[in-house]
C-alpha cells in the first residue's frame, strides 16, 4: 500500500533508514523534530509504502514553490524489484503536480550503485552540467565564513 507519510510513521521510517547501507543521516534534519518541520511545510507530498504490516519504503518529498526535491528514497532490500520504488516516485510526482510544481530533482551519492541504476532505469536524467555545493548552517561555520 502506498500512502501519504505522517509524523506518526517516524519511528518505523527511521528504523528503515538506519537499515540502509550507505545511507547518510543528519542528526538535526533527520530527527523526529526535523522531519516534523518538513512534513508541516510539505504535508501532502511525502510517501511511505507498507506491506506485511510494516513500512518497507519511504520518500521525503517537498518543494520550495518552484522545484520539488526527493530525499531519502529507499525500499527495504527484501522488497526491492517489485515496483514499490516506482509507485512511490509516481505518488510523489503526482502530489507535486497537484501543487503546480513542474520540475523535481534529487541527489544520489555516486557510490549508490543500486539507487543510480534505479533512477537511470526509470528515465531520470543525470546532470553533468552543474556542480552541487552545500554549507552546514551552524554557528562555527557561519563565524568562520564571515572572517
Amino acid at each position: 500500500m502506498i500512502r501519504e507519510m505522517k509524523i506518526e510513521d517516524y519511528d518505523k521510517i527511521y528504523t528503515l533508514w538506519m537499515s540502509m547501507k550507505g545511507f547518510a543521516m543528519r542528526s538535526i534534519d533527520d530527527s523526529e523534530e526535523g522531519v516534523r518541520r518538513f512534513l508541516e511545510r510539505n504535508p501532502h507530498t511525502s510517501v511511505v509504502a507498507s506491506q506485511d504490516g510494516k513500512i518497507v519504503g519511504a520518500i521525503l518529498c517537498g518543494h520550495d514553490g518552484r522545484r520539488g526535491c526527493l530525499y531519502h528514497v529507499c525500499v527495504h532490500r527484501d522488497y526491492r524489484r517489485k515496483g514499490i520504488g516506482t509507485a512511490m516516485v509516481v505518488f510523489a510526482m503526482e502530489a507535486l503536480k497537484r501543487e503546480k510544481i513542474s520540475k523535481v530533482s534529487l541527489i544520489a551519492f555516486t557510490v549508490n550503485d543500486i539507487g543510480n541504476a534505479f533512477w537511470k532505469k526509470i528515465g531520470w536524467t543525470k546532470r553533468e552540467d552543474l556542480n552541487y555545493y552545500d554549507f552546514t548552517l551552524n554557528e562555527k561555520n557561519i563565524v568562520a565564513f564571515n572572517q
